[in-house]
């Protein structure tokens, strides 16, 4: 597990590089979005991975591993959204939001650690292509806890959908760096 620690590391690196570089461009602005809206922008990048599988080809210079670095970046912002539930838009200063990402991505990897424990790691012998389909099936399952207004019966909340998400794209990312996929 060691290596893996390494390899989920790095790939978080790479994507807490654009989650910076983007913040002192723009700013908090994601400060304004809801858990919908951080859900269909999952959503948009998902669904380009899995027509790009389809089809076999793109049109847009960005390539499958910036769809889920970009996934791994939503879904710490609709982390961090929950976390802060205030619907009063404040910018949170660079250092604040760095702040945020690194509690988020310890939370992730702490149920990342404790779940290979448990499923021996399962994950490396899964193809793209069901990464996207349990991706997609995470954000319908957020849609609905939405639309029952954040309340569930039996079921994980947002939160843990969220951290699913980020952690099979992080999974993708490992495997896309390992020439597997």
């Amino acid at each position: 597990m060691a290596a893996t620690d390494k390899q989920y590391e790095a790939a978080v690196q790479s994507c807490k590089e654009i989650f910076i570089k983007k913040t002192k461009d723009y700013g908090t602005s994601w400060r304004v979005l809801r858990q919908i809206s951080i859900a269909d922008q999952i959503f948009i990048k998902a669904q380009r991975i899995k027509n790009i599988q389809q089809i076999k080809t793109q049109r847009i210079g960005d390539d499958v591993a910036s769809e889920f670095k970009g996934m791994v970046n939503y879904g710490l912002i609709g982390l961090i959204q929950l976390d802060i539930n205030n619907e009063a838009v404040e910018d949170l200063p660079l250092a604040e939001a760095e702040r945020l990402f690194d509690k988020k991505i310890a939370v992730a990897k702490e149920t990342m650690q404790d779940k290979n424990h448990d499923y021996g790691e399962a994950w490396r012998d899964m193809s793209q292509e069901s990464f996207v389909d349990l991706i997609l099936m995470k954000l319908l399952r957020t849609r609905q806890i939405i639309a029952n207004d954040g309340k569930t019966l039996i079921s994980e909340g947002i939160g843990s959908n969220l951290i699913d998400i980020i952690n099979y794209s992080l999974f993708a990312l490992i495997l896309i760096g390992e020439g597997t996929h």
